[in-house]
């Protein structure tokens, strides 16, 4: 028996090879995006980066179509983007299976809302696995491409971030599974796969008819187990609140439900008999506890435990405790890390290019519409330049909203409105954006902030980079072109660099009635290494402590020593740069106007 300390992304990228999948496409987003990275080192396998999750999955789809396994992997709110498709391939099924791994983020560690969609699955009625561990996460994806085999359905495997990111230890040989059904090729079926009106109607009752099938495989599935212990308290849960149920009140009885659409009602109604009190542990919204409650059965579990963040040992020790299953205050006896209560907000980091972008549209006092993206941190102080983040491609969309509405109701705000956007969020929700301000005339200034990278997911290819996800030279998109293409005559290249270039550039583009793009291209700092010649360095003696250049909010400037009171001047801090985290943006050379930064001598 072969072991390893796996995730639970590299556990499903392990578990997709292992299990014969062949294709395998993704949009990158946290808590995701590993899955994707580890299977396509493997050899024999193709996978790529799509320009968004809808694309993502209709190539997924396609491959299942010619009876290929395959692997289509999302964060949550990206399954959003997927959605339509994959309502109407709930109709259709496949041929090959079809795995949708689904990774909510409760928590919102890097996400703009903490949405459950295990509700998808219901919605589209397809089965769901949750796994709650890496180990079960590799053995779930073979089962769930056998499940979609088995009853012409694409199968949703949810994960959660702790799922993800935690490490286990994984069995890493080949489990008994069934044979990898050989593909055949994609084979003519209009009724099934055209999905006119006529022929969804033919559909749909075997939609219904698979539920009722998959519910007698839930009942029986090995995933969904009773652990019994002390009967006087009986415990469902799913996921990763398994582990802290298990943690918490080991001597609880725990129904574990791993496959949680359909539930087991039988299994339930069983479990429910042999316990004296019945709770429902699980992550955000009451799902497993509103079908439980629909069954007639007394049940808790909002009540003691939140709908909001994500659960964690002591919050799950805490309702326990409110429920008066705790003998003491166990959370209160908990030792927290060192740490804890000092939080480290996130910064751009030091020499990121979209820093002076920001600090400008700070200095222009616009309404500022921002997209998903690195450049989000940029609401923050000090730079506070943005207005409003919603979801990927909507900063285009919102700003050209703002400046109709604007110029319809006849409203005074003399505010410039500007959409910023990323390189990777333009190609994924920002073209049809923008094409909507150029066809219908919207006065909008557009910038679109390209540093060749999907950066906030850890640096990612895109169409903008010329490489593919296994690394193979392609075609690089030019933007400017792209946006000449699409009807706009106003677009144009800055250096976000240089500040005063900047701020004359966005000055010019208020001026201009229309739509225009600008582009600023500096590559993300984290493609290249540091330059020691380009360190920038703090003169002590010139320096007047005026604390304009932290008001750039790089993390690699911070307020030095004292300098004492003279000739009658208030003792004040100067500034210090760290030499070791400096890239040499001159960012804060260009705003001082003592003169005190410059090169590092010599």
């Amino acid at each position: 028996m072969n072991k390893h300390i796996l995730s639970g992304n590299e556990a499903v990228a392990l578990g997709a090879y292992q299990a014969g999948v062949k294709v395998a496409s993704a949009y990158p987003g946290t808590p995701s995006t590993e899955i994707l990275q580890n299977f396509a080192t493997y050899d024999g396998v193709y996978a790529e980066w799509a320009p968004n999750e809808k694309v993502a999955l209709e190539v997924a789809i396609g491959s299942a179509m010619t009876g290929v396994r395959t692997l289509f992997t999302t964060k949550h709110v990206g399954l959003n983007v997927a959605a339509d498709p994959l309502m109407t391939l709930a109709y259709t099924g496949i041929t090959g299976g079809l795995l949708i791994v689904c990774a909510d983020d409760p928590g919102m560690h890097s996400s703009q809302n903490e949405q459950d969609n295990r509700y998808y699955a219901r919605f589209a009625k397809i089965p769901m696995l949750e796994p709650s561990d890496s180990q079960e996460a590799k053995a779930m994806v073979a089962e769930g491409l056998r499940l979609s085999e088995s009853y012409d359905t694409p199968t949703l495997l949810r994960m959660t971030t702790r799922v993800c990111h935690s490490k286990a230890i994984v069995d890493t040989d080949v489990e008994n599974q069934a044979p990898i059904p050989k593909a055949e090729g994609f084979k003519r079926d209009l009724k099934k796969f055209v999905m006119i009106p006529a022929f969804g109607k033919l559909r749909h009752p075997l939609v219904l008819e698979r539920e009722e099938k998959l519910t007698a495989v839930s009942e029986k599935s090995p995933f969904n187990r009773m652990e019994m212990n002390d009967t006087r308290v009986g415990i469902i849960t799913s996921g990763i609140a398994y582990q802290y149920v298990k943690e918490i009140l080991p001597e609880a009885s725990v129904l574990k439900l791993g496959m949680t659409f359909p539930l087991p009602a039988t299994l339930i109604r069983e479990f429910a008999a042999k316990v004296d009190r019945l709770l429902v542990v699980e992550e955000l919204e009451p799902y497993i506890e509103d079908e439980i409650r629909i069954m007639g059965l007394a049940v808790e579990g909002k009540a003691l435990f939140s709908k909001l963040d994500e659960l964690s040992p002591d919050t799950v020790a805490a309702g326990f405790a409110k429920a008066g299953m705790l003998p003491f205050d166990l959370p209160a006896a908990r030792e927290k890390a060192p740490g804890s209560e000092m939080p480290r907000p996130p910064l751009l980091c030091a020499g990121c290019p979209h820093r002076g972008l920001f600090y400008a549209l700070n200095k222009m006092k616009a309404l500022v519409h921002s997209d998903i993206g690195c450049y989000t941190l940029s609401v923050l102080p000090p730079l506070q330049s943005i207005d409003t983040t919603l979801c990927m491609g909507a900063s285009i969309s919102m700003a050209h909203g703002t400046a109709k509405a604007v110029a319809q109701a006849g409203i005074e705000d003399k505010r410039p409105v500007f959409a910023t956007i990323g390189d990777s969020t333009f190609f994924h929700s920002g073209i049809t954006s923008l094409l909507d301000v150029i066809y219908n005339k919207g006065n909008v200034n557009v910038i679109i902030m390209d540093n060749r990278i999907t950066a906030m997911t850890g640096g990612q290819q895109n169409p903008g980079t010329g490489k593919t996800l296994q690394m193979e030279d392609t075609n690089a998109v030019d933007i400017i072109s792209l946006v000449k293409a699409m009807g706009c005559t106003r677009v144009r290249e800055i250096d976000p660099f240089d500040l005063e270039g900047t701020l004359a550039a966005l000055k010019e583009e208020v001026d201009y009635d229309g739509p225009s793009v600008l582009v600023t291209k500096r590559p993300c700092i984290q493609l290249f290494r540091q330059d020691p010649q380009a360190v920038r360095v703090v003169d002590e003696a010139a320096c007047i402590g005026c604390k304009m250049c932290l008001k750039l909010g790089c993390p690699s400037i911070s307020q030095g020593g004292i300098i004492p009171d003279e000739e009658g001047k208030k003792e004040r801090h100067y500034a210090r740069i760290d030499a070791a985290t400096c890239y040499g943006c001159s960012l804060c050379e260009q705003v001082c106007k003592q003169n005190a930064i410059s090169v590092v001598a010599g």
